[in-house]
């Protein structure tokens, strides 16, 4: 007989978890609040565009490959990933810029065009975060800190490590000029975090891109989600779509099944959460069956979230492909440490912003109408808990952007403008469930890393797990992938019934 697991949310976190677990012979059902799988990674389609909502960059592929093969299937019968040369292209405020790929020659040649003393101080820089990412990727990102014995192991590997730096201070040892500083120092903001408070564990992710490159989905991310979510169903695992859970019941330390609004129960052996970890406690579990650790003081009063987003999806009837642009582009402010202030600790909405520009059409033509070209672009902006009233700041804040990127990047840009979407902190309390509006749930600091984490095993109840952003070991494709392996071990180690 088939041990159940129920899956609440279809995030990358919960897909990976249902892949895997169905792969070893689970029973599985995954309910989505939304109309389609996806979670943060759900698809817009509007005016013949298809827009991925969220992740667009794809690290360490890999990890994706081994779910297919853990299904005895290939990935590549299923979704094709491409490579993206350079990676990114990085302006600074007068539109000069860097661009970054796998290739060290290249690298050394762009960075001696901004400082020719640096091209050394980058080499000692990468060779050190190689160690980073040994240890805190390799070793330790698919493995559960469920106790505090297990942080107190790894102690003398991150103090060696230097991990109580931040990223921005880390990467500074090495780096002079500084623009080469902030290029080298703004990957904690893919995962949520501020370079300046981060732990510089996060170094790692350049190393990581460096090591397995950056890659695009054809047909976007929502490309990727179709192909797990057939594989999951191949694999005997159901869909749920527009099942939004009111409750996950529990009895004597154990989750039985969740009750959705509608009132119908589903029960289980195992339950997994890939919904927001402090919106799962505070909104699905009865304060009875919680102790202080997982209380709503502890989520409301003492966690740091990660910043939020404001998105603007938009198409037009020209396309930009002359050069100007790269596949993945960002636009730094003159403002680094003070916008990045603004943002996480004064919570305040500047006038001045730093963007992420991605333009997957210049690799994927099919994601638009022909003779179109298709955009995202994003600004981080303070959570919810800043008290602005986005019904009122969002109109003003899309204009700005867009008038700056008019005047700076895309010659006549409103003119050629066929589709246009925008999402903001509402959307990611309102729609995702994300407590505070935050883009990627618990701000990846080193108190809250690790053991200081919410835990992928709950405290408070034996059989209820988490896979995610807001869990260990953090946000980021490859992150929530770590988090979806360390929960199927646990399961495994957990079952009374073998499972192959």
């Amino acid at each position: 007989m088939k041990e159940k697991v129920i899956i609440i949310g279809s995030g990358f976190g919960g897909l990976g978890a249902a892949a895997r677990l169905a792969a070893q012979g689970y029973q599985v059902e995954i309910f989505e609040k939304l109309d389609q799988p996806g979670g943060r990674a759900y698809v817009f389609e509007q005016d013949g565009f298809k827009f991925d909502a969220g992740p667009t960059v794809i690290t360490a592929p890999f990890m994706f490959d081994d779910i297919f093969e853990l299904a005895g299937r290939k990935r590549e019968d299923y979704v094709e990933f491409v490579a993206c040369d350079p990676f990114y292209r990085i302006f600074d405020h007068n539109g000069r810029f860097l661009d970054y790929n796998n290739d060290e020659a290249f690298i050394l040649d762009q960075i001696g065009q901004w400082s020719h003393a640096d091209r050394e101080g980058y080499k000692r820089f990468i060779a050190t975060t190689k160690a980073i990412f040994e240890k805190g990727f390799v070793e330790l990102a698919d493995k559960p800190f469920l106790s505090v014995g297990d942080m107190i192991r790894v102690v003398p590997d991150l103090l060696r490590l230097q991990s109580h730096k931040t990223v921005y201070k880390y990467a500074s040892q090495f780096i002079e000029n500084d623009f080469l500083r902030r290029c080298f120092s703004f990957h904690p903001l893919l995962v949520g975090g501020n370079p300046f408070d981060t732990t510089s564990i996060y170094a790692m992710i350049h190393y990581l891109e460096r090591e397995w490159g950056v890659h695009y989905v054809m047909g976007g991310t929502g490309a990727l989600v179709r192909a797990l979510g057939r594989l999951i169903e191949e694999l005997g695992g159901r869909f749920h779509l527009n099942a939004e859970v009111d409750e996950i019941l529990v009895d004597n330390r154990r989750a039985k099944g969740i009750r959705l609004k509608d009132g119908t129960v589903h029960y289980a052996d195992h339950v997994i959460s890939n919904a927001d970890v402090a919106f799962t406690y505070t909104n699905l579990i009865d304060r009875k069956n919680r102790s202080f650790r997982n209380s709503d003081f502890r989520y409301n009063n003492l966690t740091r979230y990660s910043m939020s987003l404001f998105v603007i999806y938009f198409g037009t009837k020209k396309r930009y492909n002359d050069g100007r642009l790269a596949h993945h582009n960002i636009i730094l402010s003159e403002r680094y440490k003070g916008l990045l202030q603004d943002i996480f600790k004064n919570k305040a909405l500047a006038e001045d912003f730093s963007l992420y520009l991605h333009m997957p059409t210049l690799t994927d033509p099919s994601i638009a109408p022909e003779g179109h070209e298709g955009f995202y672009v994003l600004s981080p902006v303070p959570h919810l808990g800043s008290g602005i009233d986005w019904n009122v700041a969002a109109k003003p804040y899309r204009d700005a952007i867009m008038q700056f990127l008019e005047e700076n990047y895309i010659p006549d840009l409103q003119e050629n403008l066929v589709t246009e979407h925008y999402i903001d902190p509402l959307h990611f309390k309102g729609t995702l469930n994300s407590h505070m509006g935050s883009a990627f749930s618990v701000e990846p600091i080193l108190t809250q890393s690790a053991w200081f984490r919410p835990h992928n095993r709950s405290e408070d109840i034996d059989n209820l797990y988490f896979v995610g952003a807001g869990t260990h070991p953090g946000a980021g494709l490859p992150g929530v992938l770590s988090s979806s392996k360390i929960v199927e071990n646990l399961i495994m180690d957990s079952s009374v019934i073998p499972h192959r």
